[in-house]
């Protein structure tokens, strides 16, 4: 889809795309690993702790990964990161 196409997904449901789609919860995830290892914090650890608990408090401040990590929703974080995976297994096959 290009400009501001709009596809039906069912009789109530539309998903509207308006030109490249931008992965937010990939940038977000990606500014926090950084962060965090910059601290010297294990982002695997941290991210789990974050994902499991809603906690905030996980994620460094720094570079202002915990207010970015903040707007995008918990389950999109993890469906991100779950899509990522996939996508490793079935390159490998």
């Amino acid at each position: 889809m290009t400009g501001s196409e709009t596809k039906t997904v069912s009789d109530e449901t539309r998903m509207f795309s308006f030109g490249i789609e931008e992965n937010r919860a990939e940038k977000v995830i990606r500014n926090a690993y950084k962060a965090m290892t910059a601290k010297g914090y294990n982002p695997v650890h941290q991210l789990v702790g974050y994902l499991l608990s809603g906690d905030p408090a996980y994620v460094t401040s720094h570079m202002e990964a915990r207010s970015q990590i903040r707007k995008v929703e918990r389950d999109e974080l993890l469906e991100e990161l779950v899509r990522t995976y996939l996508e490793r297994l079935e390159g490998k096959a």
